[in-house]
Order: C-alpha cells, then structure tokens, then sequence
C-alpha cells in the first residue's frame, strides 16, 4: 500500500475528522504535528494556496480541505464505507456535510467576537444545532443508523469544539440536553464510540490553548 501521512495539529477540529476516518476505516499513517506559527517547508510544498492543516499525503500525492480528504479516504478504502450506497441518500448525506461546512463558521464567531456580536453568533450556533437536530438525526442512533457515516463525521467536530469556545466566551447554555433531547442523545453516542474517545483532544487542554488564543486576538486588536 503507498504510504500515508498526515499533516495536521492536536487542537484542530478538521484535524480531527481525518483521524477518525482514518482510524475508522483501520489505515495505517504517519502523522507529523505542525506548528501553525512555525509552519514546515512540508506543509508550504504540499498546500502552497491555502497552506492550512490537515493535509493528507498519499503516495506522495497531497490532498487538502478536512471533509474533502475524508471523501478521498472513503473513495480510495471502501471497507466500512461512510456514504450510503443508495444514490439518493448518498446525496441527502453529502447536502447535510455542506450544511455543517457552510453553518459551522458560526462557531468560529463565538470564538473572535465579543458582546452583541458574539451573542448572534452563538444564536446562529444553537439555530444550526436545531435544524440538525430536527431535520437531519430523527430517532438514529446516529445519522448512518447503527454506524456513524459522513454526516457524523462532519458534525461530531463542530459539537465537541463549540462546547469549548462556549465554554472560554462565558456563555451558559442551560437546559441544553432538554431542549434538544436527540442531539444530546447523539453526542453521547458518538463520543463514547471507542475510536472516538479514544481519538478526541483532551478538553481540558483544549479550554486552554483556545482561551489563551482567544486572550491574545483581543490583546493585538486593542
């Protein structure tokens, strides 16, 4: 099999989506730890227009873009497949994966903004997790049934990370598990999945290089 390496950072939601799948679909790879303020000549050759993490590099081959890679992976690997065979539901799987790239930016607003701002930010964020919530899980244990697929892929990134920056923005999202029972329900099962748990950041971690990075974009913008 031609080599695989991953280019990618431990605080990295997108980072993390290509581990899992990797993981998932049991691929062997080498991975390397960029410094994003110190980036490798590696990772400049191998993404020179968004130079951005992860990178995937197959058979000397880069590809780039976090759910982009993940397709590549499932195309090139097949077993354990992460899209539906079905036509149809290959395309509903693949609508909701743009949805969680095109929604998910709120997220990251929470983390820049402050005040009135942020507030619509984590509005737009909750909005988001409604409609996935009501339009996208239904009773599923996940959105691939029994076994997660693209979608959870996709959206279990977004979820964990948007428990963090809540977290370092002050926010307080009370009665969250009532008010969206089956996205609670969701978010234990997939994060108790074993090659999950055992592939996700530590959060405590995760609370302080965010917080820390949060703290020094307000310093350098004042």
């Amino acid at each position: 099999m031609d080599e695989v390496k991953l280019h990618g950072a431990w605080p990295s939601p997108f980072n993390s989506r290509v581990i899992w799948t990797l993981k998932l679909k049991g691929i062997p790879f080498e991975y390397f730890e960029e410094d994003l303020s110190n980036k490798s000549p590696q990772l400049l050759q191998y993404n020179p227009v968004l130079k951005k993490i992860p990178v995937l590099v197959h058979g000397g081959k880069p590809i780039c873009e976090s759910m982009n890679i993940v397709q590549y992976i499932d195309e090139v690997w097949p077993q354990n497949s992460l899209l539906p065979a079905d036509p149809y539901e290959r395309s509903v799987a693949r609508f909701w994966v743009n949805f969680a790239e095109v929604k998910g930016v709120s997220i990251w607003k929470v983390f820049r903004t402050n005040g009135e701002e942020q507030k619509k930010a984590v509005e737009e964020s909750l909005e988001m997790l409604r409609i996935f919530e009501e339009q996208c899980l239904g009773e599923k244990k996940f959105f691939g049934g029994d076994h997660i697929n693209i979608v959870d892929i996709a959206f279990g990134a977004i979820i964990y990370w948007f428990g963090v920056i809540v977290e370092i923005s002050g926010f307080k999202l009370f009665g969250l598990d009532e008010k969206l029972p089956l996205l609670h329900a969701w978010i234990k099962n997939f994060e108790e999945l074993p090659i999950i748990k055992e592939n996700l950041p530590d959060r405590d971690k995760l609370v302080v290089f965010f917080k820390t990075r949060r703290e020094a974009t307000f310093r350098s913008s004042s």
